[in-house]
């Protein structure tokens, strides 16, 4: 017996741009009919032989096909505008494709908004109620799963109030707590997890991972490259409505992160101050690549590597490189040892970071120069980045959590002779 729960077959959806309907009641009955039979709109120029090019049509979607197994935790990526919610949208039968099927095995909840399937009106508690009918759980389910709810959304003290009355962090909370525990067998779940705060969204991952691992499914949009590879066992790639990636979490993030890439690099990078028009840094290099984003692994060295020009010679000239985290916090300041006078011509540096210092997640890199003891320097933000994977060993990460790792050697004393 197939393992396969989710089932995405030539699926296309199209709009029409400014319109709500064909614009003559011939063709509105005509659309009509065919849908209340289940066939085919007549009205849709989609065939398999063209896209619609029309100037007030738009293809959210062309011809999106994929399988999920059972127990998959499936990532989601692409650019803005690239399909990714429409695709989530049809998945929950919020609309319906204008060609193709979906089908799928077991109960499926979705969270694609913040307060999505919640009545303002009704209170915390109502609204749980509420939802886990809409859900097809009965009342004794609901109220069996009621405490863990609750604990889980901590917003015991206001589960009595109108959710109108709630912050869009509350919100969330509550949401996504009734549609993890009420035992979906698919989950679906779009970006509404960055409204939460840092300690929420682990807790989140957290509860998906335990999901994943119950043998449910998870489908998964996130733009956050650190939360997609601790999370997700395969990802897929839509661009301009079109599934360009399907494959291991690692490919599907490279894919993603090529979409981003601009041509000609740190060339069109902007840099600031007083060395701008003597000096230029021509490329950085992380692990030896010079892509826009780099995968690295926490196990090995992390290398980064400027090479630069400068048109005259540099007194007491200082390469500083700076790393920050994914939220653009500075979390280390590395400057050359000694100041040095670069010549003119090419010059090179490197900074090496070592294995199991920075965790997993997102880091952004810039780098810049300056005249020791002078008020001449240069300075280009955010020029590269790249992703730490989630490869920590159990002897690595055992209760460490921030930023960076620090190891530290801890010795127990038991009385004062010891």
């Amino acid at each position: 017996m197939s393992d396969t729960v989710v089932w995405v077959e030539n699926l296309w959806k199209e709009y029409r741009l400014g319109a709500i309907s064909h614009r003559t009641l011939t063709r509105d009955v005509q659309s009509w009919w065919a849908k209340a039979l289940g066939k085919e709109d007549p009205n849709s120029p989609i065939d398999e032989a063209r896209t619609p090019s029309g100037a007030d049509r738009f293809c959210a979607l062309t011809d999106v096909s994929f399988e999920v197994r059972r127990g998959e935790i499936l990532g989601i990526l692409g650019r803005n505008g690239a399909g990714k919610s429409t695709l989530l949208k049809v998945l929950s039968r919020i609309t319906v494709p204008t060609k193709g099927e979906v089908r799928y095995k077991g109960r499926i909840a979705s969270l694609l908004e913040v307060g999505t399937g919640f009545h303002p009106e009704l209170t915390g508690r109502e609204n749980i109620l509420l939802n886990g009918a809409i859900l097809g759980m009965c009342r004794a389910e609901i109220l069996r799963k009621m405490d863990e709810i609750i604990s889980f959304a901590e917003v015991e003290q206001f589960l009595d109030t109108p959710v109108k009355r709630y912050s869009s962090g509350m919100y969330v909370r509550l949401a996504f707590a009734v549609a993890a525990h009420l035992e979906p067998e698919i989950l679906v779940i779009d970006e509404v997890l960055a409204v939460g705060d840092a300690q929420f969204q682990k807790k989140c991952i957290g509860k998906m991972q335990e999901i994943g691992n119950s043998g449910r499914t998870v489908l998964f949009v996130s733009h956050n490259m650190g939360a997609i590879n601790r999370l997700c066992t395969r990802g897929i790639v839509i661009d301009r409505g079109r599934l360009i990636e399907d494959g291991s979490t690692q490919t599907a993030v490279k894919r993603y992160l090529e979409l981003g890439r601009v041509d000609g690099g740190i060339n069109n990078a902007i840099f600031y101050g007083t060395l701008r028009q003597v000096l230029a840094f021509k490329q950085i290099y992380i692990n030896g690549s010079d892509e826009d984003s780099v995968l690295v692994s926490p196990a090995s060295p992390l290398k980064i590597k400027v090479i630069g020009f400068s048109s005259e010679p540099i007194a007491s000239f200082r390469i500083t490189v700076s790393i920050y985290a994914g939220d653009v916090r500075l979390i280390s300041q590395h400057d050359t040892e000694h100041p040095e006078t670069i010549g003119a011509g090419p010059f090179e540096s490197e900074v090496t970071v070592p294995p199991f210092v920075l965790r997993p997640g997102e880091y952004a890199v810039s780098i810049g120069g300056y005249q020791d003891g002078m008020n001449n320097w240069t300075w280009g933000t955010f020029l590269r980045s790249f992703i730490v994977m989630e490869e920590w060993s159990a002897a690595n990460d055992q209760h460490n959590h921030g930023l960076i790792n620090i190891p530290f050697n801890g010795r127990r004393t038991c009385g004062a002779d010891n």
